[in-house]
């Protein structure tokens, strides 16, 4: 990265994402992984389209891991796997 990316994994992160790499990843793997699972076990095993969204953005997410893709698509698509597991756990909580 250089020293003038100002996007918002930068700031957070710290400007050498590419050098935490290993570290980055155990996270989430654990956090996505942990946190899908769980979505489905509250209740998105009933629902097909609850299911596939659940699914299909995990496996994306660990798809790209383990595709070596660049640190901030793997931080992207953790976020929004991250956003749909917490409403559809939401859903299914009420």
């Amino acid at each position: 990265m250089t020293d003038t990316d100002t996007s918002i994994w930068g700031r957070l992160l710290g400007k050498d994402l590419e050098n935490n790499r290993f570290g980055i990843i155990s996270v989430i793997v654990i956090f996505v992984g942990c946190l899908g699972g769980l979505t489905v076990g509250v209740g998105a095993i009933h629902h097909t389209w609850q299911l596939f969204l659940i699914v299909f953005s995990t496996m994306a997410t660990l798809s790209f891991l383990i595709a070596v893709a660049p640190v901030k698509q793997i931080l992207n698509l953790a976020l929004v796997a991250v956003i749909i597991d917490v409403i559809i756990l939401i859903i299914n909580a009420f």
